[in-house]
C-alpha cells in the first residue's frame, strides 16, 4: 500500500531559514522518522542499510531513480545531488561516511567506532584510502583495457596487500562483530565479485589475500548483509551496461 511521506529540511538564504515540505509516494517499511533515500545497487547506500539494521533502527527505504533524480533529492542533498541521504525528523544527512557517523553517534546500541581516539582515525585512513585506491583502481580497470588497465590493477592491488595486513587473525576489522571499517569496505565484497566477472579480471586474488578472503566470505554471510543484496543477475546486467556506456569509443 502507498502511502505519502514528508521530508523536511532547512535551508539558509542571506541568513533567513526557511523550511521546505517535500512530499513523495513510497511504499511503508519502517518508522516515520528515520528516512533513507537510496539507490538499490549503491554501495554507499548499503553503507546506511547495514548500519541502522545492526542497531535495531527501523526506517523507510525510499527508492531513488539517479538516473532522472526526483525533487527530493535535490532539495534534500543539493550539494552533490546523490544518494544516498539519511532523513531523521526534520534533519537531512548526506555522505555516506558522514551518514555512519551520525548513526553511531544517534544511536548508541552495537557501537560501530573503537572507542580509542587512534582507533578510530585509522577507521577512518582506510575508509577513506580503500575508496581512493581500490575503488578508483577497480572501476578504472572495469572500464580500460591494456596497459592502463593492468597499471590500474596494479594501483588497486597495492592496497589490497596493507589491507591483507590489518585484517589477518581477525574475523571481521571489527574484531568478534561487524564495525565500521567492515561496513566502510562492505563494496568489496559486495561490488569486487561482480566488477571481476563483467571485467574479466581478478582483483582479489584468494592465494595472495587469504585474510581478505575470509573477511569477504564472514561478511557476504553475516545475516544483516546476505538479506540486504541485491539481485545477482541483475546487478550483473547493469555493470555490463555501464561498462559499455563508459568505454573508451
Amino acid at each position: 500500500m502507498n502511502y505519502k511521506c514528508l521530508a523536511y529540511i532547512y535551508t539558509s538564504r542571506k541568513g533567513t531559514h526557511r523550511r521546505n515540505k517535500i512530499e513523495c509516494k513510497t511504499k511503508k517499511m519502517g518508522s516515520k522518522d528515520v528516512k533513507l533515500v537510496s539507490y538499490w545497487v549503491s554501495p554507499f547506500g548499503k553503507r546506511a542499510e547495514w548500519a541502522l539494521k545492526l542497531k535495531g533502527v527501523e526506517y523507510e527505504y525510499i527508492e531513488e531513480d539517479i538516473y532522472n533524480k526526483s525533487n527530493l533529492l535535490l532539495e534534500l542533498n543539493p550539494v552533490h545531488k546523490k544518494v544516498p541521504v539519511l532523513v531523521h525528523g526534520n534533519k537531512a544527512i548526506a555522505e555516506s561516511f558522514v551518514i555512519l557517523e551520525y548513526i553511531d553517534e544517534t544511536w548508541k546500541q552495537y557501537p560501530l567506532m573503537p572507542h580509542d581516539p587512534y582507533q578510530r582515525a585509522h577507521a577512518r585512513f582506510w575508509a577513506i584510502s580503500a575508496e581512493q585506491k581500490v575503488g578508483e583502481g577497480s572501476w578504472i580497470a572495469l572500464i580500460k583495457s591494456g596497459e592502463e588497465k593492468e597499471k590500474a590493477l596494479d594501483k588497486a592491488s597495492e592496497v589490497l596487500e596493507k589491507i591483507e595486513e590489518e585484517i589477518k587473525g581477525k574475523k571481521f576489522f571489527g574484531g568478534d562483530n561487524i564495525g565500521y571499517l567492515d561496513i566502510a569496505l562492505g563494496w568489496i565484497p559486495c561490488i569486487i565479485p561482480l566488477w571481476e566477472e563483467v571485467g574479466s579480471m581478478q582483483i582479489i586474488d584468494p592465494l595472495k589475500l587469504p585474510a581478505i578472503n575470509e573477511w569477504m566470505t564472514n561478511f557476504l554471510n553475516h545475516p544483516v548483509v546476505k538479506d540486504s543484496l541485491p539481485p545477482r543477475d541483475k546487478a550483473l546486467d547493469y555493470f555490463h551496461s555501464l561498462k559499455k556506456k563508459n568505454a573508451p569509443n
